[in-house]
């Protein structure tokens, strides 16, 4: 029998994912939530620095993990996340790609 990739219920919506991103960006960063949109670009508009992202990833791969399990964020494609946009989108693509590997 299969291990089970999801922990919980439901596959999270991109609208979910966003909102996931905004807390721990804004915790990481110090800053309002709501200046943090899907077209805000991470280094010119938000101005978050290399360190910053790593911890954005390691947030997002310990809360996504407890939800879906085996999610990571692959290194080398940190590179083409430039907007949180992308970064919704990416995160929303593995935790499907995931969802479809039961």
């Amino acid at each position: 029998m299969p291990a089970e990739t999801h922990v919980s219920g439901q596959p999270l919506t991109p609208e979910e994912v966003l909102r996931i991103i905004q807390e721990r960006l804004a915790e990481i960063l110090e800053i309002d939530e709501q200046l943090i949109t899907r077209p805000s670009r991470f280094r010119e508009d938000l101005e978050a620095d290399s360190i910053a992202l790593i911890e954005l990833v390691e947030a997002l791969e310990t809360e996504l993990s407890e939800r879906t399990v085996g999610f990571q964020i692959n290194d080398e494609d940190l590179v083409d996340l430039e907007t949180v946009g992308d970064a919704v989108d990416y995160v929303t693509a593995r935790l499907s790609s995931i969802g479809g590997q039961v």
